[in-house]
């Protein structure tokens, strides 16, 4: 099966790995502050500011627990997100007024975010679709006007640039995700920005039980190490050695997994481009730089309902990422979130493989599948 998503790991992951099994510790340690610095450094910021966490989705939760947004607040998100955001707002007692996007790139626009805000709005969450970033400066114009946090949810977005200043830092909050089917992967984990010194500092707490100080071994010597204090309530969300040491790895090899993708995107967009029936993502601002993390066509939803369908039978799998949270029935709470842009591009809108794994064999083997169905 021709997988839409698929980890690159090898050699010098599992030796990585062994390191950190000779070494006896492989829970949260020098592995994970490697890491975080060395994340920090690619995403050009301090690296107080970068505090690795066990995935996005907690990411998600603590940024809008950070953040102080509760009962009687909304968050204006994009409905083509993922779960976890929706998720995230609402277990705040909050509540996620979905916005439209632009139906060709799937990010949403100010226009689109200015539409769904209301006095009750305290944060906006931007989702940057398959690492193509979202036009940041009305957004950032906008947030600022109003008053409003900002959280980016750049988890398919680990290598995107606006303008070359890297997605994730341009809000208040950033989070990039590095589960299993990610461009960078640790397996489970994340990393999360806070622009702010002391939300990153206080983050660091609540992803460790809310602790002023350690009590375990890393304190032993003085007095009574022993005793804690706990300063706010917490989980306990934090990355390990094990995965950090994965993740060092990966993003040393991220350069060559983004050419890779990139010369997939490029191969699929001159294959495709003026095929009948087939509308392909549009050109990147030359100004940004794209993760690559999605490839999207687009068709009429009959044709693109049967072409999933004719592609599975070879072997190739495809999906749509993501459908719309306004038509979850959990998140039915907005009898006036009709979002037609949002729903053109759910009907029509199907993601094909792209990774740094698949061979020009696997790309052509797409190619021809597409090819072989239109011209049935």
């Amino acid at each position: 099966m021709i997988n839409v998503f698929q980890p690159s790991l090898g050699d010098e992951e599992l030796e990585a790995v062994r390191k950190v099994f000779a070494s006896n510790w492989v829970g949260r340690g020098a592995r994970t502050t490697e890491f975080e610095t060395a994340f920090a450094q690619h995403c050009q910021v301090p690296p107080n500011r970068m505090v690795s966490i066990s995935c996005a989705t907690e990411g998600l939760f603590q940024a809008v627990e950070l953040l102080g947004i509760g009962p009687d607040d909304e968050v204006v998100l994009p409905s083509l997100s993922f779960v976890g955001a929706a998720n995230a707002v609402m277990a705040s007692g909050a509540r996620p007024v979905f916005c439209d996007v632009d139906r060709r790139t799937l990010n949403p626009t100010a226009t689109h975010i200015e539409a769904r805000l209301s006095a009750k709005t305290r944060a906006v969450i931007v989702l940057h679709y398959g690492g193509a970033p979202c036009e940041m400066d009305d957004i950032l114009s906008l947030v600022k006007h109003r008053g409003l946090h900002l959280i980016e949810d750049s988890a398919c977005s680990v290598a995107s640039r606006y303008k070359g200043q890297p997605c994730g830092t341009l809000g208040d909050i950033g989070i990039w995700s590095f589960d299993a089917m990610k461009i960078l992967v640790t397996g489970d984990g994340g990393m999360v920005y806070c622009r702010d010194d002391e939300l990153a500092e206080r983050l660091r707490r609540k992803l460790y039980l809310g602790l002023e100080q350690s009590s375990g071994f890393s304190q032993a010597g003085r007095e009574r190490w022993w005793e804690f204090e706990v300063g706010e309530v917490g989980r306990r969300a934090i990355m390990n050695n094990v995965t950090a040491a994965i993740g060092l790895v990966q993003l040393h090899r991220l350069p060559e997994f983004i050419a890779r993708r990139r010369q997939v995107h490029q191969t699929y967009n001159s294959s495709l481009n003026g095929m009948p029936e087939i509308i392909c993502p549009p050109n990147l601002d030359p100004n940004n730089e794209s993760s690559y993390y999605f490839y999207w066509i687009q068709l009429e939803p009959s044709r693109r309902d049967a072409l999933a369908k004719a592609l599975l039978q070879r072997d190739i799998y495809t999906t749509f990422r993501y459908h719309p949270l306004h038509l979850v029935s959990r998140y039915q709470h907005d009898a006036s979130a009709h979002l037609p842009e949002s729903e053109w591009a759910a009907e029509r809108t199907l993601c094909l493989p792209i990774h740094q794994s698949l061979s020009d064999e696997d790309v052509e083997k797409v190619i021809d599948g597409i090819c072989w169905f239109l011209s049935a």
